[in-house]
């Protein structure tokens, strides 16, 4: 065979692989969703939901997770994995096919696929039929996080024990076209794109339809103002993503009768206000805590990471650095503003300014608190940011070990779901638009001497941050889902 048959063929070889590969998970998709639909099963591939995915976006959460561990992870047998998961009656929960099937290859070749996952899955299998228990959800401003929210809500509407959009209260503006233009904002976004999903509106009604999904649209500007009885709301968690309140007795002002339960703060709460980052310390959130914080998009980015190197190798002191996308508290050219240089235009410079992300961190991790320092720069990008964490270490540390940790503790640690680690070379900011994690540690930038480390951590600070939120409530909610299977702990 001449040098150019052979090339030829090794090609059509390929390309019948890649078809094989898209046949499998087009196979694979209806099985998904049958399992998320009639069973309440979500699967993911190494913290990464398979839910509501597309054919390329579930090859590459393959193609990831070989590249990044090392080890073979087929389409072929995530298929043959979730048939046999179709073929057990289990009661809801979280899935990790890919950390299951890793762990069969490596751990139990010579048991059958189909014993082992019986085996793992014991407390899960024999599922009872679940009363459909939903919890409603009002949205109290509806800007760019509460627009995110908004669509990730939408994901899971069709799941009978989860949360459910049920209104969102804004401010009329002076316009008749006020609904439709809402909508629109919703079903299109100039940096996250257009919305995977339908978006209507029913001008008559006052309401947004999403995925088939009435959403009613309450038109007030104070939260006394407010009569969710008309639209028969009860016991019902409030998202406040103005940021007009950040204390308890002003949060306490959408608390009134039976409609609204709990109250959840988009922005870094005041006062004796717990302030949850999901991953660290959502597990001290008790029936009690009516008024929660989020927190922070930084505070949510850097508490992970500065968690993990501070119980493997002591924070002495440390100063972090926000380089941060512009955002509507600024102007978007020279003008009048309470702040010394936030007044100045947005987009064509860069604007030192204050964060209290070092203090924020200190509310959640106590053991840091005199320890760090920070300070903020913006950008002139609308979205995605970067913390640089200068940290003097109790250890010596070289920038190999440290990454391998964290890209140990990225994949293997009940944290995957808030960091992960860029091994990118030419990774920028707009690569991670739309990331779901907390923070993405960038290997290649990490720098180390002797006791001394610097990291550069990416996190979406819009849509990564909606996510986290969307994981606080769910916790406030008691919709979470057991993951299977289980971490021993966050930070193993």
């Amino acid at each position: 065979m001449t040098i150019t048959l052979f090339c030829k063929y090794m090609d059509t070889l390929q390309e019948n692989k890649w078809h094989m590969q898209q046949a499998t998970v087009e196979a694979m998709i209806p099985l998904i969703g049958k399992l998320y639909r009639e069973q309440q099963i979500i699967c993911s591939v190494f913290g990464r939901s398979l839910i509501n995915r597309s054919v390329s976006n579930i090859l590459q959460t393959h193609q990831y997770t070989k590249a990044e561990q090392g080890n073979k992870l087929d389409v072929k047998d995530t298929l043959a994995f979730i048939k046999i998961l179709l073929e057990l009656k289990l009661k809801a929960a979280r899935i990790d096919v890919g950390r299951l099937l890793i762990a069969w290859q490596t751990q139990s070749a010579e048991t059958s696929l189909a014993a082992f996952i019986k085996k793992q899955l014991t407390e899960v299998v024999g599922r009872q039929d679940l009363p459909k228990n939903t919890r409603d959800i009002v949205l109290y401003g509806f800007g760019r996080i509460g627009r995110l929210i908004a669509r990730i809500l939408a994901e899971s509407s069709d799941h009978p024990n989860g949360t459910n959009l049920k209104a969102i209260v804004v401010r009329k503006q002076k316009n008749h076209d006020d609904l439709r233009k809402r909508a629109a904002l919703l079903g299109r976004d100039s940096i996250h794109g257009a919305f995977k999903g339908i978006v209507e509106f029913n001008e008559d009604a006052n309401q947004i339809i999403v995925n088939d999904n009435t959403v009613q649209i309450i038109y007030a500007d104070h939260p006394d103002k407010v009569d969710y009885s008309r639209y028969g709301i009860i016991n019902a968690i409030l998202i406040d993503n103005t940021g007009a309140w950040r204390d308890i007795d002003g949060l306490k002002q959408h608390m009134t009768g039976s409609a609204i339960s709990k109250v959840l703060l988009t922005a870094p709460g005041k006062g004796t206000i717990k302030n949850i980052v999901y991953g660290i310390n959502h597990d001290s959130l008790t029936e009690s805590d009516t008024i929660v914080s989020a927190a922070s998009c930084t505070t949510n980015a850097i508490t992970p990471v500065l968690k993990l190197i501070n119980d493997n190798f002591i924070i002495v002191h440390g100063h972090i650095e926000t380089v941060h996308a512009y955002t509507n508290d600024q102007n978007l050219i020279d003008n009048y503003h309470r702040s010394d240089r936030r007044g100045r235009a947005a987009a064509l410079n860069m604007v030192i300014t204050e964060t209290g992300a070092a203090k924020a961190v200190t509310k959640i991790l106590p053991e840091l608190a005199g320890k760090l320092t920070s300070n903020a720069i913006r950008v002139p990008i609308p979205n995605v940011s970067l913390a640089i964490l200068n940290l003097n270490l109790k250890k010596r540390v070289t920038m190999s070990d440290l990454n391998q940790f964290l890209y140990n503790r990225a994949f293997k640690s009940g944290l995957h779901r808030q960091i992960t680690v860029s091994t990118c070379q030419d990774a920028v900011s707009s690569d991670f638009i739309g990331s779901r994690y907390a923070g993405i540690i960038d290997a290649k930038a990490t720098k180390t001497c002797g006791n001394n480390c610097i990291l550069y951590v990416w996190y979406d600070n819009e849509f990564g941050y909606s996510c986290q939120v969307n994981r606080v409530l769910q916790q406030m909610a008691g919709t979470l889902l057991k993951e299977y299977p289980a971490y021993k702990d966050h930070f193993v």
